[in-house]
Parts: C-alpha cells; sequence; structure tokens
C-alpha cells in the first residue's frame, strides 16, 4: 500500500461539518474586513469581490463574485458585469507575477447540472495551469496535489493584487 501524507487536511477533517445557513459566499463578505484572509477574501470592489477557493483544483484558483446573492447571470446589471470582467483580468495579472503560470481556465458553472457547486450565487472560475501539471495522481488516483498551503497564496496573491490595483489606478490617471 502507498500512503499520501497530507498532515494540512487535518483541520478539514477535525472542522464541524455542518452546513452553514444561508450563502457561503454572501457570509464571506458579511464578515468584517478585519476578518477577509480567514475567509480567503483577497479584494472588495464596488460590485464584486474576488477570493480564493476553499477547495482549489490547483494553487491560486480564484473565484469573482458578485455581492448581489443570485444564481442568474443574466440579472446582474451593467457595471457589476463589467467590474467582474476587470476582476477576472485583474486577477490573472497578481497570478502571472505570483505563479507564472501558462496558462488559464477561466470559466462559470451555471446550474447544478452544468456542475456549479454553490448554484445560489454566481461566481467566475480563475484556474491557472502549468505545463505538465497533471500527472499520474490527477489520472488514476483523482487526486490533485496542492503544493502551498491556503494562507500562504493569499498572502502572495493579497500583495500581488495590491500591485495590480495601483498600477491601474495609476494607469487610469494618465
Amino acid at each position: 500500500m502507498k500512503r499520501l501524507w497530507t498532515p494540512w487536511r487535518m483541520a478539514y477533517i477535525k472542522a464541524p461539518k455542518d452546513k452553514p445557513n444561508g450563502c457561503v459566499f454572501c457570509a464571506k463578505i458579511k464578515a468584517a474586513r478585519e476578518h477577509d484572509r480567514d475567509n480567503l477574501v483577497l479584494f472588495r470592489g464596488r460590485h464584486s469581490f474576488i477570493a480564493l477557493n476553499l477547495y482549489p483544483y490547483t494553487n491560486g484558483h480564484i473565484m469573482v463574485m458578485p455581492y448581489q446573492h443570485t444564481s442568474n447571470l443574466e440579472l446582474l446589471d451593467g457595471a457589476t458585469l463589467k467590474e467582474m470582467m476587470l476582476l477576472v483580468g485583474d486577477s490573472i495579472r497578481a497570478l502571472r507575477l505570483v505563479a507564472n503560470p501558462q496558462g488559464f481556465n477561466v470559466g462559470m458553472n451555471l446550474g447544478k447540472v452544468a456542475g456549479a457547486g454553490v448554484e445560489e450565487h454566481i461566481h467566475i472560475h480563475v484556474v491557472p495551469r502549468w505545463g505538465g501539471d497533471t500527472d499520474f495522481m490527477a489520472v488514476t488516483a483523482d487526486v490533485r496535489k496542492i503544493p502551498e498551503m491556503l494562507p500562504e497564496t493569499f498572502d502572495s496573491l493579497a500583495e500581488a493584487l495590491k500591485q495590480v490595483r495601483r498600477a491601474v489606478r495609476k494607469k487610469r490617471k494618465r
């Protein structure tokens, strides 16, 4: 028998398994800003926000979500849609600074049958990809290896997003 040591998973195993009341994404944004790191909220915009995925496909798996609680993309106004796409771009820029990915998967799963894990609150996934980032573990054992803990990923991406946002503000002033 082969062993895969994952000591960081013990926190998840020991954590309470009660389903939270209400929407998990709305809970993140309702929490005070001083809890953003704990809630993995990287940036708060006017209409939407950026957060790390608690159960990432790979390191740096980001989600961009509107503050508006809806499962219907067509109910979002133009300002929200525009900001969400701008934040997707900012997320990609920050990921390039931090992790130098060779590509990205960007997309939405609208509805349970489309693969939405949290179908009641839409969100855009931004997943960095590297050549050769799939190996036998993903193919034969349906296991993904995440080489960095979420707090470390959060810290590096939060700093990169600050740099990206400063550059955006500077560019707008010109």
